[in-house]
């Protein structure tokens, strides 16, 4: 059998980083969601914040380590797969890559044994510092990940030497064009996914009645934050597309559907792209719109996919569904979000069945939403690698189909395995609930746990 070694690498990076990126999303949210729990703690000394602080931190550590698990294998794809990539950017996104571990790796794992083990040891201020200093660890690591991967969509800042790419200036490489838009949208994003997660275990509390304080307060928060954010991201959304429109018009072109830039654009709310013929069938539109949006001109033109080669396309339905989901799971999120402030309004909020059972549902909503965002950024990229710097064609190790194939068919068994097994711990420790206690903590004390978690919540109530 005749194995293409680089669709066969392409499968292969695509779903370990799919697999990857659904943890760290939720680990930078959480880490944040925590030490807000724990500044409320310590600021008001309400118990169930340190409820939640604890029983969230535990569920941090699985992700945590889940994620370190599937990332390590991404830099080893670098050197194994894609050996001509190293080659020709490995100068600037090398230097990158290695701030992200100087920086944010040695940051969490300096606080991460306190805020994991520290809770019988340490001072409680001590405790929310090292709660904090992870939180912004997560953060700048999403800061150093972001730069390189915006500067493969945007280059800049460089020279080519020989085929090979030398930084200049490493503020302009660092924030790269497209970098702010893409940082302040996938950051949202995670927190966004986070506050869909604790709004779904809230209300399976909720509905089962169990843990009722920590589960009402889960319910706020996670309404609330959401409702706020949601809109906010749907305007980051917008300013990255139109940055995206600047520096990669083929890119929007896909996510639009548009074939012909001498026509004004058509908001396509549902087709199925014929790449073949270059159209779509069973187009559902509204004329205009997407010239509108795009240009705030209703007659305004954007590139077309016909206005270069089929070669210089993207694979254009990968990009068009996966941006539909992305946005339709956005205006889910929006309208729940708001549904759910007016039932808090309305003092509603906590006995709605009919909304809170769909809500405990609704936990994998931003995971989804994160990774067809993801197929939208780096499949609506190609034929590019590096945005005019290297073909992914180019960008190829010299190994065979079969060995690429062979790696792969071992990941997709260790990865289910592993991934089934992360998650039904996750699941465990949600069944199981928050540790309740009995009492406040004093300055360097710890809590003392009630006997059971089945009779936690009723002592507590």
């Amino acid at each position: 059998m005749d194995f293409d070694p680089v669709l066969l690498a392409r499968i292969q990076f695509a779903f370990t980083v799919t697999f990857h990126i659904i943890f760290p999303t939720f680990t930078i949210g959480l880490a944040s969601y925590i030490a807000t729990l724990e500044v409320m703690w310590l600021w008001t000394g309400t118990r169930r914040y340190h409820h939640l602080a604890r029983f969230w931190t535990k569920i941090f550590a699985v992700s945590f380590a889940m994620g370190v698990v599937s990332g390590i294998v991404l830099s080893y794809q670098f050197g194994t797969n894609w050996s001509r990539f190293s080659e020709v950017v490995g100068n600037v996104v090398g230097p990158l890559i290695g701030y992200e571990v100087l920086t944010a790796f040695f940051l969490e794992a300096t606080f991460l044994g306190i805020m994991l083990f520290g809770w019988n040891r340490v001072p409680p201020w001590l405790h929310v510092t090292a709660c904090i200093a992870v939180a912004a660890g997560t953060a700048m690591s999403a800061f150093w990940i972001l730069s390189a991967n915006s500067w493969m969509q945007t280059p800049a800042g460089h020279e080519i030497r020989n085929g090979i790419a030398y930084p200049l200036d490493w503020v302009t490489i660092v924030f790269n064009p497209s970098f702010p838009y893409r940082l302040a949208h996938m950051v949202t994003a995670a927190y966004l996914t986070t506050s869909f997660v604790v709004l779904a275990v809230g209300a399976r509390y909720m509905i089962s009645g169990r843990y009722m304080p920590e589960a009402r307060t889960m319910l706020r928060m996670g309404v609330g934050f959401a409702a706020i954010v949601a809109p906010l991201q749907l305007f980051i959304g917008d300013q990255h597309g139109l940055n995206t429109l600047k520096h990669q018009p083929i890119k929007v072109a896909a996510m639009e559907g548009h074939w012909d830039g001498s026509k004004p654009g058509a908001l396509v709310l549902f087709a199925w792209p014929d790449e073949k013929n270059e159209r779509n069938l069973f187009e559902i539109s509204i004329p205009k719109g997407a010239s509108l949006i795009l240009t705030h001109d209703p007659d305004g033109l954007f590139p077309g996919l016909k206005s270069v080669p089929p070669q210089d396309r993207p694979p254009v339905k990968n990009v068009f569904f996966s941006f539909r989901i992305m946005v339709g799971i956005g205006l889910f999120m929006i309208a729940s979000s708001w549904l759910g402030v007016f039932l808090w309004w309305r003092r509603r909020l906590f006995s709605s069945e009919w909304f809170l059972r769909p809500m405990s549902m609704m936990w994998w909503t931003g995971f989804v939403a994160v990774v067809a965002g993801w197929v939208v950024t780096e499949s609506g990229r190609q034929p590019w690698l590096v945005q005019g710097i290297l073909r992914t064609a180019d960008a190829i190790s010299p190994v065979s189909g079969a060995q690429v194939a062979t790696t792969l068919a071992l990941f997709v068994v260790v990865y289910g395995i592993v991934f089934s097994m992360g998650v039904y711990y996750i699941n465990r420790l949600i069944e199981k609930g928050p540790e309740v206690v009995t009492t406040a903590p004093s300055k360097g004390t710890a809590l003392r746990p009630i006997s059971t978690a089945a009779d936690a919540g009723r002592k507590v109530l």
